[in-house]
């Protein structure tokens, strides 16, 4: 009994630290699908640890769609709405810790 009750605990912890695939690395995927020249690998994928660190997951996947679709950073950008507002100015500090970080 104890060995079950120590493998489901287990398999709750790893769970939670596990993340999905489809969602894990949206901002890396994004970017080294890009047509950026310096969107490499190791870039990319330090870019993706600065976002998990400064993002939540829906401002990832926002954000990653920007890399398809800058004009909506421009509209989050120029928007009047709180919430937009917000999301810009951890889009803004989240551009400087990459920059800081992964150049």
């Amino acid at each position: 009994m104890k060995s079950i009750l120590t493998a489901a605990v287990c398999a709750g912890i790893f769970g939670v630290m596990v993340p999905l695939p489809a969602q894990a690395d949206l901002i890396e995927r994004a970017c080294r699908q890009s047509d950026r020249t310096a969107a490499s690998r190791s870039v990319c994928g330090c870019i993706q640890q600065v976002a998990n660190a400064s993002l939540t997951r829906s401002e990832r996947k926002k954000v990653a769609g920007w890399f398809d679709d800058p004009h909506q950073a421009q509209v989050v950008r120029q928007s009047s709405r709180s919430g937009d507002e917000r999301l810009w100015l951890r889009y803004k500090a989240f551009g400087e810790r990459a920059a800081r970080t992964c150049s």
